[in-house]
């Protein structure tokens, strides 16, 4: 599990951008757990593997 900070740093974005995301129904699957977003690890790397663009598998 990756926290909106982490997820922001990983991604080199702010907080903000992520909570606005949410908002507008954008971006990676996330949990809410006692008001703590959370991101699972595997629903991220599948957001990434979607949005991937150009170059080859290796």
């Amino acid at each position: 599990m990756l926290s909106e900070r982490a997820l922001a740093a990983r991604w080199v974005l702010s907080t903000r951008t992520l909570q606005r995301w949410r908002s507008d129904g954008y971006g990676p699957a996330f949990l809410n757990i006692g008001g703590s977003i959370r991101y699972r690890l595997g629903d991220i790397l599948a957001y990434e593997a979607q949005h991937r663009q150009g170059g080859d598998d290796l």
